[in-house]
Formats: structure tokens, sequence, C-alpha cells
């Protein structure tokens, strides 16, 4: 069992910048990673990933504002966020997983440790 624990969200400004971070209890070298987002009555959707070898994606409403890194030496993951917007208002979830097919979409079930999220919230 991997457990993960994701710091660093709060509020901010439209227009503003945030890094969250997460780390895992073992295994960091070998899980593929991935930072999922749930807004209030919406479905949890997937906003970047990073496979162990350092391979990443984007989903389309946050390329070109959001990087996704990990530090294999201090076991952490880390999403700089950056021209945040309303609509980027969420729980954040820091997610791992041994397998990941990198060729479709990022899909929760396709992970099967999760964090317990970090709220974000933006101010218009």
């Amino acid at each position: 069992q991997v457990q993960l624990r994701e710091s660093g969200g709060g509020s901010v400004q439209a227009g503003g910048s945030l890094t969250l971070s997460c780390t895992a209890s073992r295994n960091f070298a070998l899980l593929h990673m991935a930072w999922f987002r749930q807004a209030p009555g919406k479905e949890r959707e997937g906003v970047a990933a990073v496979t162990r070898g350092g391979r990443t994606k984007y989903a389309d409403s946050v390329k070109g504002r959001v990087s996704i890194s990990r530090d294999n030496a201090t076991d952490t993951l880390a999403l700089q966020m950056n021209s945040l917007n309303p609509e980027d208002t969420a729980i954040y979830y820091c997610a791992a997983d041994y397998t990941l097919i990198m060729t479709r979409p990022l899909v929760s079930s396709d992970f099967d440790f999760w964090g317990q999220g970090t709220q974000v919230t933006v101010n218009s």
C-alpha cells in the first residue's frame, strides 16, 4: 500500500500562482504519478501526469499554465500552477499507480493510490 499526502493548497487571487506538493510513503521511483481535481458538482478530472521515467502529459484546460515535476531523491511530486482563474477552483488530488497508459486521457480508475486532497480556491 502507498500513502500519498498533498500540501500547498490555499486561496489565491486570479492571475496568481500556486505550487502543490505530494509525498509518497514508499516506492516513489517505481510509481507513475498524476494530479486530478474535482470542482463542486463536477466529475474528477485529470490535470497532469508524469511517468516514472519523466514523461509528462497535461489536460488541454491547463496546458501552458501548469507544470508537473517529480524529484525521486525526495519522493516528492509537484504541480506548479500559473495564471490561475476561478475555474481552477477545486480539490486537487495526488494519484499514483505502478502502470499507466500515456496514450489515452487520464482517468481516475487507472490509479490505485490516492491522497486526501488539498483545496485550491481562486478568487476573482
